[in-house]
């Protein structure tokens, strides 16, 4: 048996493979490891905030977080 991965660009093509398979002429599995990075992905996005931070609030973030790193290393 042969495996081989397959893009599909038209979705007619998914309609054939479908009917492939139906004829037991080949079998279709879906990518596991897709499918449960995409519900992670999904999950997390779900629990992110609505409104994202502003550009200043990142930015005084960053520049916190830098100066607490700088002062460590500069002992």
């Amino acid at each position: 048996m042969d495996t081989i991965q397959v893009d599909i660009i038209n979705p007619k093509a998914t309609k054939l493979l479908k009917n492939l398979a139906d004829l037991n002429l080949i079998s279709i599995r879906e990518n596991k490891i897709d499918a449960d990075f995409l519900k992670i992905v999904n999950k997390i996005r779900a629990k992110a905030k609505k409104n994202p931070p502003a550009l200043d609030e990142i930015t005084k973030e960053v520049e916190r977080v830098r100066s607490k790193r700088y002062a460590s290393t500069k002992r």
